[in-house]
């Protein structure tokens, strides 16, 4: 306000000395007798001073000019001082306007290191996120989406077409708050939820892609848990008092009725029956209670684990069964200070079944090895049992991980299971790629 009031100031000093100047004129043109010189030479002192008032007028007018354009296109680096000399109201106007100019460039790139913020996060989440206009235009698709759909780029949704035809219908008809499951061509499960800004006059929509493999997973396990520990209770209880009753009926042939007969016979085939249908119960019982473990699995005591010394320990186990059946085994750990968060006992025992499993897949095979690898990726450990051997058949694969399902003459069919669940206590996962007569993948990621 100060510099506007002094341009004022001067606007009017100059219009009363061109006033003054007229009448000067005037006055002068009436005491002498050339008269032409006279006005000549004031109309030249009227119009030199006419002219600089509209320099001095037009000026501050210019430079409102460049300053708002330069706001318009955010070129906030022009600093006003050219014309300081021209006075101190120039000066006090040039000082407002860089002031504002710096507020200006302060505000931008505190507005771009807050975006660059928010972009860093969304990259760098776990969780799918797509951002698209009503035409289909992406504006926005971050690393996980990319990862889980298995592609490196999207710019348009038509795009999506030839790789996830029904993930691109499900996406351009999802209304807001609506939740829809997606199966990728790997099979993996994708829960898709969808909601609709405006933004700079335009509609926006956001789609959030999550993984719920272990989600599905843990449900899966639940279930077969509560089954099994229904079977169980109510097995138990039965057999129980068959087995009592067995005991009661021995006691009783022995007691009397071997006393009471002659036909020793029949009382040694009765005591032949009971003894088996003993036997058979109690083995029953112990059956049963084999997977007590599954349904009362202890919570893990999670502490930092060294990688390389937990494989090293799993193969010095399972060294003396590795060498009598002939197979090579390897260790790779990158880097080799790797480590990870869990129980170590717990995780000791999942490789230890997995193993096992890779050392009884092999039939005829020349080099046997199996070759246990670790290292990490993503913020996640990854520790891989790999074996050479004749692989899973592709109707099997599906099943393994189910409870009581073993492709083995003799086994319970309860160790997958059990370690996909130890796996899933630890926020991580368990998974298998095979191809049959080359050989096997169990993957751990933690």
């Amino acid at each position: 306000m100060t510099g506007l009031r002094h341009f004022g100031i001067v606007i009017a000093i100059r219009i009363v000395l061109i006033v003054a100047s007229v009448f000067a004129t005037i006055w002068l043109a009436s005491l002498q007798t050339n008269v032409s010189l006279i006005y000549f030479l004031g109309g030249i002192f009227i119009a030199a001073q006419g002219f600089w008032l509209y320099q001095y007028a037009t000026s501050v007018n210019r430079k409102l000019t460049y300053f708002l354009e330069s706001v318009r296109y955010s070129d906030f680096t022009i600093n006003f001082r050219h014309d300081n000399k021209m006075g101190k109201t120039f000066q006090e106007l040039n000082q407002q306007f860089n002031e504002v100019l710096l507020a200006f460039r302060q505000a931008r790139a505190e507005k771009e290191a807050n975006l660059q913020y928010l972009n860093t996060i969304v990259q760098h989440i776990g969780t799918g996120l797509i951002t698209f206009d009503s035409s289909g235009q992406v504006s926005l698709i971050n690393n996980a989406a990319l990862r889980m759909l298995g592609i490196y780029r999207l710019h348009q949704l038509s795009e999506l077409k030839d790789k996830h035809p029904r993930l691109f219908d499900l996406l351009s008809n999802l209304d807001s708050g609506v939740r829809e499951l997606y199966r990728t061509p790997s099979d993996q499960p994708l829960a898709l939820q969808g909601a609709a800004i405006q933004l700079r006059g335009k509609w926006v929509r956001i789609v959030v892609l999550q993984n719920i493999q272990t989600e599905l997973q843990q449900q899966e396990v639940e279930s077969w848990q509560n089954l099994t520990r229904v079977l169980r209770h109510e097995i138990m209880n039965s057999m129980t008092p068959i087995v009592s009753l067995v005991g009661t009926m021995r006691l009783i042939v022995n007691e009397d009725i071997e006393k009471s007969t002659t036909d020793h016979e029949a009382v040694n085939d009765l005591k032949e029956a009971l003894h088996t249908l003993e036997k058979r119960s109690k083995g029953m019982m112990q059956f049963v209670s084999a997977y007590r473990d599954f349904t009362t699995l202890p919570k893990p005591v999670f502490a930092s684990v060294i990688v390389s010394e937990l494989l090293y320990e799993v193969i010095q186990l399972m060294q003396t069964d590795l060498n009598a059946a002939g197979i090579i085994s390897t260790v790779t750990i990158k880097p080799e200070n790797l480590t990870f968060k869990g129980d170590a006992s717990q995780i000791q025992q999942v490789l230890i079944n997995l193993v096992k499993n890779a050392s009884e897949s092999f039939s005829t095979q020349a080099k046997k090895t199996i070759v246990l690898n670790a290292f990490q990726s993503d913020n996640l450990t990854f520790i891989e049992v790999q074996d050479n051997g004749d692989g899973i058949e592709p109707e099997a694969i599906e099943n393994i991980f189910i409870p009581f399902y073993t492709t083995k003459k003799t086994g319970s069919g309860i160790g997958l299971s059990l370690s996909r669940q130890i796996l899933q206590q630890h926020n991580g996962q368990l998974n298998v790629s095979s191809e049959v007569s080359k050989g096997t993948v169990f993957t751990l990621s933690i």
